[in-house]
């Protein structure tokens, strides 16, 4: 794995895309028990080099019900987007992940982590990445229907503050989806 990781680390695969260049954020062990596969890293996690260390990761914290002590140990949490570089600004919010990362990395990855039991499926590029055919017409559908894809995926939308729209008319996620999340992350951490 760690090999694997500093692989990825040197990529240059699609460094002529990049605005910033190429800096790869992920996490992976071996004994990583849930998966998380978001989009790419904004502008800030380019910055640190640290997944989800912004206003986004720590409303998904909150959804997870985890500590960051928790959450940064890769023994209980791996971390793989879909594109690990920051891919640069659009009109609204950032542009896409870039589509190199999955082909070229990510089985690659998932072949090391055989202790997974939960890969928590972050947005719609995830989603319709790993879910192919069984997702849903869109985001809000799939998500609704969460429980088709337990015990191996449950899908979530970003928790982005740019999504706040979304879960403001979306309040079911909070009240239905998030329960269901944290007591599927306290079984498989143990968490008392």
């Amino acid at each position: 794995m760690q090999k694997l990781l500093h692989e990825i680390s040197q990529c240059q695969v699609c460094a002529e895309f990049l605005p910033l260049g190429p800096r790869p954020v992920l996490r992976a062990s071996k004994h990583s028990k849930i998966l998380i596969i978001g989009q790419a890293p904004g502008l800030k996690v380019h910055t640190t080099g640290v997944d989800w260390d912004d206003q986004s990761g720590k409303k998904l914290r909150t959804w997870l019900g985890v500590t960051d002590e928790v959450f940064y140990n890769s023994d209980n949490f791996g971390v793989i987007p879909m594109g690990f570089c920051y891919p640069g600004k659009a009109k609204t919010g950032d542009l896409p992940p870039r589509s190199e990362c999955k082909p070229q990395w990510h089985q690659q990855l998932l072949s090391k982590m055989p202790n997974v039991q939960l890969t928590i499926l972050i947005g719609q590029y995830a989603q319709k990445s790993y879910l192919e055919n069984s997702a849903k017409k869109n985001l809000t559908e799939t998500v609704k229907n969460y429980y088709e894809y337990l015990p191996k995926y449950l899908p979530i939308p970003h928790p982005s503050p740019t999504n706040r729209f979304w879960m403001a008319k979306n309040k079911w996620f909070e009240m239905d989806v998030i329960p269901v999340l944290q007591q599927q992350v306290k079984e498989i951490l143990e968490l008392s």
